[in-house]
């Protein structure tokens, strides 16, 4: 059946405010800057803490870091619609390629909405990819809505892209921590139902596994500074999720790292070296690679979880940015 397209607020380069959400202002576009925060080992992880913890932990005098406002880029066009029910936001850029686009799917352990921080990088990331399209997906939450409710979301979104009259070769998946397991779903499932795949996944610190059993949940779970246990309260979603209750946690729809990806598209995936889930990212390479699948893994050293979401500046993250737009380069030839 042919999605209904119910379109809700339609605006320019202005902005407008969303239900729940701040206001959009106009600015000059995001641009890929030569080089980032540049520290030596042991400074650069002072400057983790730093952050992390007023970012997490507040302590009293500490200034709060400034909250990240989604700024729609002059020229620029964003609108929120909704398809059979599902709320989705996209921003137009006019300097993208003609019908390339670039479908997110945010993280926050299936327990946190979409929000400003996740808009702005998904602008910076249309930037990178060139995408002429940015597609940003509502999909439902856990605890209500466990799986698989938001892979039916994702799903939906992807048909929804498909009925536009876009070629699956110009359509990239970008993902990040849960938003990652969600792409790596959205691949499986379109896979299992002979569906057309996109042209590539890039995956940012992507979970790929419910069940608590590789190395990294533990030696990571305090050199983490952004999902471990003394960090962010996320950690808790991936310790006892509820987005998997009801599941078997070795389920490959749930946990794609125990399915087969032969036939799945190029990945591109990125880990810190001190993330929690960074055997997430390693084993995923591993099976990607028995199973044919082209994969590129880069693990940036004493970074943490979702570091470049987290601390644009630094340089890691600049050459993180530099690395999907290359990457993106080379599967487009």
């Amino acid at each position: 059946m042919k999605n209904k397209i119910i379109y809700g607020i339609t605006v320019g380069v202005i902005g407008v405010m969303l239900a729940g959400a701040q206001t959009a202002m106009s600015a000059a576009a995001w641009m890929l800057p030569e080089t980032g925060l540049q520290m030596e080992s042991q400074a650069k992880q002072a400057y983790v803490a730093k952050e992390m913890g007023k970012f997490f932990h507040p302590q009293p005098g500490d200034a709060k870091p400034a909250p990240v406002k989604f700024e729609v880029p002059d020229g620029w066009i964003y609108r929120t619609f909704t398809v059979d029910g599902l709320k989705m936001e996209q921003v137009q850029n006019p300097s993208g390629k003609k019908g390339r686009v670039l479908l997110k799917l945010h993280g926050g352990g299936y327990v946190q909405g979409l929000h400003d921080r996740h808009r702005q990088m998904g602008v910076n990331q249309a930037v990178l990819t060139e995408a002429q399209s940015l597609y940003m997906v509502h999909y439902r939450l856990a605890p209500e809505y466990p799986f698989p409710a938001a892979l039916e979301d994702a799903f939906k979104a992807y048909e929804y892209i498909l009925n536009q009259g876009v070629e699956p070769k110009n359509i990239i998946v970008i993902g990040d921590s849960a938003g990652g397991n969600l792409a790596l779903e959205l691949a499986v499932y379109l896979k299992e139902h002979n569906m057309p795949q996109p042209k590539m996944l890039i995956l940012i610190s992507p979970l790929t596994t419910f069940a608590n059993d590789l190395p990294s949940r533990g030696y990571n779970m305090d050199r983490d500074l952004v999902l471990g246990r003394n960090a962010s309260p996320l950690y808790k979603a991936v310790e006892d999720s509820t987005y998997s209750k009801g599941t078997d946690l070795k389920n490959p729809q749930l946990s794609p790292l125990y399915a087969n990806l032969t036939g799945l598209p190029p990945m591109l995936i990125q880990a810190g070296g001190y993330e929690l889930l960074l055997d997430d990212s390693i084993e995923l390479m591993r099976k990607a690679a028995s199973n044919d699948v082209g994969v590129t893994l880069t693990v940036y050293p004493g970074m943490p979880h979702e570091f470049s979401l987290m601390m644009p500046e630094l340089d890691d993250s600049v050459a993180s940015f530099r690395e999907i737009r290359d990457f993106v380069t080379r599967q487009m030839r």
